[in-house]
């Protein structure tokens, strides 16, 4: 395993990708009164946190739906499951996963998979994801999102457990590209051959993480709308968009900044071809008021209704 060659420590904007008038939002306040659901392309969501319980349970939060961490929740009874119970109650809510360890060679944990059924059952979600990646080995949970080779013994065994995750589920899996910090000399395939034939073999559909492209372009150094082209994005039926920070050699996926223009306009190229399609803002650190959170959904809806508009 190692960083691979092609990383040129180009850091965040060096991209080569246009910039749209409706950038000038980004960083901007806007006023509650403009999010108002009006936009016919898709829905758009945030990521239920702690910081917001109170927000979410007793108010009226102008989002299409909301997102949980599935393992946050998994446990019956007691207040976490109460809380995604109430605001199921005044959203749809979409289950994700940090833990399953789709690309384990050992298989699935079964008893994970149970857990998880039982929520799903009882919380009836617009989507249930999780990330190719494995964290689990011989027993023992790294908690950590460790990455692949993209090789076709690798894509054997990620396509064997999304389909026991999907058998047990009886749902429909999203898998999440993720970002990426090292490359391995024994991969045969890019990571959009590799969530083609995946999808392909299995049918399961995408979450496309835009910032995750962005983040692991620049790290290897490849086109991120190269990247775009090979995704089926027949399949694709969410995307994360969330922010990054700047490491001493690349840049890392830390969920504790606002989206960067250059994501956004990535965003737009991949809401172009994916047409309409959940999105969502992710924010796992540093959590802000919820108002600037909406604030960056309304940047989303407005690139939604541009792309709306051209299309029609």
């Amino acid at each position: 395993m190692h960083r691979s060659g092609r990383h040129d420590n180009r850091a965040e904007g060096q991209l080569s990708l246009p910039v749209r008038p409706w950038l000038a939002m980004a960083g901007q306040s806007l006023s509650h009164g403009s999010l108002a659901l009006t936009a016919s392309f898709s829905s758009y969501g945030l990521g239920l946190r702690k910081d917001h319980y109170r927000d979410f349970l007793e108010t009226d939060v102008a989002v299409d739906f909301v997102e949980v961490i599935s393992e946050n929740f998994m446990v019956p009874g007691g207040r976490p499951r109460d809380i995604v119970r109430r605001v199921r109650e005044r959203h749809p809510v979409a289950l994700h996963g940090v833990s399953m360890s789709i690309g384990s060679a050992d298989g699935l944990d079964r008893a994970y998979l149970d857990r998880l059924k039982a929520l799903v059952e009882e919380i009836e979600p617009l989507f249930v994801s999780d990330h190719l990646s494995w964290s689990r080995f011989e027993g023992f949970n790294s908690h950590d999102l460790l990455p692949l080779p993209y090789t076709q013994e690798a894509l054997d065994v990620v396509c064997a457990n999304i389909g026991m995750a999907q058998d047990v589920l009886d749902r429909t899996m999203l898998i999440e590209n993720p970002s990426s910090y090292v490359a391995f000399d024994g991969s045969t395939m890019t990571e959009w051959q590799f969530i083609d034939a995946m999808c392909a073999r299995t049918g399961c559909h995408l979450l496309l993480d835009v910032n995750n492209i962005f983040v692991s372009a620049s790290n290897h150094g490849f086109d991120p709308l190269a990247y775009l082209d090979g995704i089926p994005f027949d399949r694709v039926r969410q995307i994360h968009l969330a922010g990054h920070s700047q490491g001493a050699d690349m840049l890392i996926d830390t969920h504790d900044q606002p989206v960067p223009p250059p994501v956004w306009a990535l965003y737009e190229q991949a809401i172009a071809r994916a047409g309409p399609v959940a999105t969502m803002i992710e924010r796992d650190d540093a959590i802000p008021p919820l108002c600037d959170l909406l604030d960056e959904l309304a940047i989303a809806r407005a690139i939604g209704v541009s792309i709306d508009r051209k299309a029609a």
